[in-house]
């Protein structure tokens, strides 16, 4: 596992304040890895794990949603965070890390 994925993982687990999500969601982590969130908090992805969302961004991206520098609706607006699958899970994961 890369350090960005486990710098990234616990900036998660912190912001989610030690809980999870209702459902699942994966941030892919371009060049780096994937992450799923769910009812047990973030952790590092197995291989190729389905979720009911997906985000994918690039790790300086990613890095500025968790420190706080780059909403996360802002980022999908100006396209540095794609969205697949229930974008209510998305808005839901965005409200937790805003």
């Amino acid at each position: 596992m890369s350090d960005v994925i486990t710098a990234a993982v616990a900036a998660l687990n912190e912001k989610l304040g030690g809980e999870g999500i209702d459902g699942t969601a994966k941030f892919v982590i371009e060049g780096e890895g994937d992450i799923i969130v769910d009812g047990d908090g973030a952790r590092a992805a197995t291989a190729d794990e389905d979720a009911e969302v997906t985000l994918t961004a690039a790790p300086d991206t990613f890095q500025d949603i968790l420190s706080g520098d780059l909403n996360p609706t802002s980022a999908f607006m100006t396209g540095k965070l794609s969205v697949d699958g229930d974008m209510g899970k998305a808005m839901q994961l965005a409200s937790a890390l805003s």
